[in-house]
């Protein structure tokens, strides 16, 4: 017991100055270790252990808000949108002879029962994703629906993709629209004895024709594909030697017409022809 002044003093009333100093002192340092432990919580790395020489004190729980997305990887399930990109998607469905319209009539080498339409995702030159339509003889949808999702993926760009009875049947319109087909009864565009397309068929797809011309003893079909002459100078939608549209037609076992002695560049063909 301590005497003051002749009277005897509390031991607990000493004591409780230098505890409060202690306290005043102690008090910034464990605020500062709570707000390092909140902030190293936030970043998703573990809290730093205390000193064993530090109290037990237990700091107050951080309320640290989730972390944003990653603008390098949004989400693919945005609230009231749809999902970006969106997935690849094909559909195949059985044809009529009223679906061909004019691009199939009686006599012609495979009946309507024999092909299919192949619906398509693609990349557009807007840079945007489309859906078109194919009509392919019914044993070749596997490599159409193979092709198309390799190109798909790389976003090899196309114009525009629908059956070729939208422009009549005629080849030169469609060729002129720079759209993407495959089957249409037709000859073969040669200067030979006249036999049957591979599109006849529905075995060889037409891709940008524009981008992709058929060079025929000097003629330039369609004719706005002489900006295109130069094969060396490769543009988008083009279809070059190991270029994406390329590659993925020979990996599914499909000629390209580009190697012809006559080049066919927007031909490929699982005939060979």
């Amino acid at each position: 017991m301590v005497a003051v002044r002749g009277r005897p003093r509390n031991p607990i009333v000493a004591l409780l100055p230098p505890l409060l100093a202690l306290a005043a002192c102690a008090g910034p340092a464990v605020d500062r270790a709570a707000d390092q432990a909140a902030e190293t919580a936030g970043r998703g790395a573990p809290a730093a252990t205390a000193p064993a020489s530090a109290p037990a004190i237990a700091a107050p729980t951080a309320n640290v808000p989730p972390a944003a997305p990653s603008p390098a990887a949004p989400s693919r399930a945005a609230p009231g949108g749809p999902a970006w990109p969106p997935d690849f998607v094909a559909e195949i469905r059985p044809v009529t002879a009223q679906d061909l319209g004019q691009s199939w009539r009686p006599g012609c080498p495979v009946g309507p029962d024999q092909l299919r339409q192949v619906r398509l995702g693609y990349w557009g030159f807007d840079g945007q994703p489309h859906r078109g339509t194919l009509v392919v003889h019914r044993t070749v949808t596997a490599d159409v629906i193979t092709v198309f999702r390799t190109l798909y993926a790389q976003r090899f760009p196309i114009r525009r993709m629908t059956p070729i009875d939208a422009y009549g049947g005629s080849d030169d319109e469609s060729m002129a629209d720079d759209n993407t087909s495959a089957f249409n009864c037709r000859n073969a565009v040669t200067d030979g004895p006249a036999t049957w397309s591979a599109h006849a068929y529905g075995k060889a797809i037409d891709v940008n024709p524009v981008e992709n011309p058929y060079l025929l003893n000097g003629d330039v079909l369609p004719p706005a594909g002489r900006a295109y002459l130069d094969r060396g100078a490769s543009r988008a939608g083009m279809a070059v030697p190991d270029g994406a549209l390329v590659k993925a037609f020979t990996a599914a076992g499909w000629t390209w017409g580009g190697r012809w002695s006559n080049p066919d560049y927007q031909h490929f063909s699982r005939t060979g022809r």
